[in-house]
């Protein structure tokens, strides 16, 4: 697909082997997988994207869609092979990832789609507007504790305020304009209808406690990618890379055959 999209990203890559790319949430920053990346990095290449828009890297276009071209388009410039390279996405980079195993899913191997969906439910679309809304007027700060509270389920942000501050920060470096298109252009997302049409071998994570992206969208991708897998986390919220590195290392294991 010839998409015009230019945009470079900002990459940080470690380890070696077979690659995994690693898209983070709307929510957070590619620090979000510091509790992970260096495990994961003793048996592959990992690829710590920031998504555009975020950090140092461009916007790609107005669209999540475009987002996923994006990183089509830097596939080639990393030189990622299809028969070598996996995706992992969680939130917002796993809608990203699903649009990009729609549109591009010759270009990589193995998908695992981490509490994410297909589209965003009516019911939920508000929210997202309202974001964009709160940090043009008010800056990023104007959602921290809104967007912590959507992250983490209450008692473990309770017990963990060093992770709590550390998510903040990570919320209070962003854009609030860029943070805002991305709000928006998640809200306008739909792929429910594209979605059989994913070939790659997949993989559905969910935490059960989930209040950012509910459980049903998880389900719906597992039930309706052809041979999708489903793991689920009961005690974790939308981020169990962050709330439980154990745990998500454990469901993810088997999938992309790691041996650690």
């Amino acid at each position: 697909m010839d998409t015009g999209v230019q945009a470079k990203l900002d990459v940080l890559e470690t380890g070696s082997g077979r690659a995994l790319v690693l898209l983070h949430s709307l929510l957070s920053d590619r620090g979000a997988f510091d509790g992970v990346a260096p495990r994961l990095a003793g048996e592959r290449r990992v690829l710590l994207v920031d998504l555009p828009g975020f950090g140092n890297s461009a916007p790609a276009g107005p669209l999540l869609e475009d987002s996923a071209d994006c990183i089509a388009e830097n596939f080639d410039r990393l030189g990622l092979t299809p028969t070598e390279t996996d995706v992992l996405g969680n939130g917002f980079g796993g809608f990203v990832a699903v649009a990009f195993a729609v549109r591009h899913g010759r270009k990589f191997d193995k998908l695992v789609l981490v509490d994410t969906g297909a589209a965003i439910p009516d019911a939920g679309k508000p929210a997202f507007h309202k974001m964009a809304a709160l940090v043009e007027s008010g800056g990023m700060n104007a959602v921290l504790d809104a967007a912590l509270a959507r992250m983490f389920p209450a008692d473990f942000l309770a017990a963990n305020p060093s992770i709590a501050e550390e998510r903040r920060a990570a919320l209070r470096r962003m854009d609030p304009q860029r943070f805002a298109a991305a709000c928006r252009a998640l809200a306008a997302l739909d792929l429910r209808s594209a979605i059989k049409s994913i070939r790659n071998p997949t993989l559905v994570v969910v935490g059960l406690k989930d209040t950012a992206t509910p459980p049903a969208l998880s389900h719906e991708l597992a039930a309706t990618i052809p041979g999708a897998q489903l793991v689920e986390l009961p005690h974790c919220g939308h981020s169990p890379h962050i709330q439980d590195p154990d745990g998500f290392w454990r469901a993810v294991k088997p999938f992309l055959g790691l041996k650690g």
